[in-house]
């Protein structure tokens, strides 16, 4: 067996970089379909080594997660942004990090959070017109910012605070689309690409500055938690899964609220956070939590407009969850089929569809030694579309979620919340939220599609390369 994983040539200076900046989806599943489980290629300046198997993909992130962290690439970019928020931190930080949000990502509490999230999508779906068409990736996005605005930092924000956020995403998502000439562009050369990413990251941290200060003096109100006395009484260790550990260490007797932003402002006045840890935390939280779902719900409505058969049944589960007035957690909990086909979405289009590990000793993986410090890609995209997992793996078929079906493949087959204890500590607040959404849009409306054919571009995260048209219908 070759001590090297095979891989494709690539050029002189910036290796396969081009290749991938230029199509980094069609990049990736050519080097999948060519050279199996472990393949080697060159992004830049450290090997780089792409996972195509669930099994390794599963040892990186859960058996043998201690022996991997998130890479460092010698770009400043990632560290301006987001600092040491949950996605980035390592270590002690980031387990002090996850100990402290455990508590707002409770079960109870975000089952508790379903009528602000439906109360959010009634107003916004109040400015819809029968017979219009929108831009069903910015409509989605502008609502998902506000209800990740009020779940978790128990505030308000304006629309035109939403407007500024989405404005400033733009050149936030180009500086980290793939281009092989960046790693020979230093972060502090006031190129244009520079200066504009610098100006969007000041814009966004003076939003977050704003938030926070409307909400100082406030952090032991429970009347500012949107998840209510149901919320607010959270204590001891999270009960779904998501992260190890306790609540933190806040005192008091349970009627504290639990938003994201105030259980971080008690721990600052605790001595536990600097401001610079909050605004790291909450840049993190607003970007990573409004994204993702708004992408899967772009998505999604994409392919129900494609797919009138299941358009008609996701549209009867809504109508069934909505039929008594607001649909709440546990009537969504009843549409068995609007989840599978939140899933075939999430299959096809994984708003996150790469996660990169740098091993800290040398490993060995599908029988190779991947040696330390290089880059390990687990992408989703690769795996979701895989002949080996999936039948037709293009096409799209909610049937494969039927639980017989699922069960026939590998765990890591489908990852698009990645996995481990790094897993996405927001993947329950995510699917609520979208199920929710999805039930008052579509048991109003039908969605009709009126674009060109889906063309995507890669960032922090898949976002497609052009607007969404799509266009009301009222039922």
């Amino acid at each position: 067996m070759s001590a090297t994983p095979p891989g494709p040539i690539g050029d002189p200076l910036v290796g396969n970089g081009r290749q991938y900046a230029d199509d980094p989806f069609s990049f990736m599943r050519a080097c999948a379909d060519s050279y199996g489980d472990v393949i080697r290629f060159d992004l830049g300046p450290r090997e780089t080594y792409l996972l195509t198997n669930p099994a390794d993909i599963e040892r990186v992130l859960v058996a043998d997660a201690e022996r991997y962290r998130k890479p460092q690439f010698g770009d400043g970019a990632m560290d301006r942004l987001l600092g040491d928020g949950l996605l980035m931190s390592e270590g002690e930080t980031w387990q002090r990090q996850r100990r402290l949000a455990n508590p707002s990502f409770h079960s109870r509490r975000i089952g508790a959070l379903a009528g602000t999230m439906v109360d959010h999508t009634e107003s916004q779906l109040a400015d819809w017109s029968d017979g219009e068409v929108v831009d069903i990736q910015l409509e989605v996005a502008r609502l998902t910012v506000k209800i990740i605005v009020s779940a978790m930092f128990g505030a308000d924000i304006t629309d035109e605070e939403v407007k500024t956020v989405q404005e400033k995403l733009e050149p936030l998502g180009a500086r980290f689309e793939p281009d092989p000439r960046r790693f020979l562009i230093p972060d502090w050369a006031p190129t244009r690409e520079n200066r504009e990413f610098a100006a969007a990251v000041d814009t966004l941290e003076s939003v977050i500055d704003g938030i926070v200060e409307r909400r100082r003096g406030t952090e032991r109100d429970p009347a500012v938690d949107p998840a209510g006395p149901e919320g607010v009484a959270v204590r001891g260790p999270a009960g779904d899964g998501e992260g190890g550990g306790g609540s933190g260490s806040d005192d008091g007797s349970g009627d504290l609220p639990m938003d994201l932003l105030s259980v971080l402002l008690r721990a600052r006045d605790r001595g536990e956070q600097t401001d610079e840890n909050l605004r790291d935390e909450l840049v993190t939280m607003l970007l990573a939590g409004h994204d993702t779902t708004a992408l899967a719900l772009t998505y999604t409505f994409y392919l129900l407009s494609n797919h009138p058969e299941a358009r008609k049944r996701v549209a009867s589960e809504a109508q069934a969850a909505t039929g008594d007035g607001a649909p709440t957690a546990a009537d969504v909990r009843e549409m068995e089929f609007t989840e599978r086909v939140l899933n075939e979405s999430m299959r096809l289009y994984p708003p996150v569809y790469t996660l990169f590990r740098e091993p800290k000793l040398d490993v060995k993986l599908g029988g190779y030694r991947i040696p330390e410090g290089s880059a390990l890609m687990c992408s989703q995209w690769v795996v979701h579309r895989s002949s080996r997992w999936y039948d037709d793996p293009d096409s799209f078929d909610p049937s494969r979620w039927e639980p017989e079906r699922r069960s026939q493949r590998p765990r890591f087959a489908f990852f698009p919340f990645g996995g481990g204890p790094r897993h996405c500590i927001g993947k329950s607040f995510s699917l609520l939220e979208a199920k929710l959404i999805l039930a008052k849009v579509c048991s109003q409306y039908e969605l009709e599609y009126e674009g060109p054919d889906l063309s995507l571009r890669g960032s922090l995260t898949m976002h497609p390369d052009h607007p969404v048209p799509m266009r009301i219908r009222e039922r």
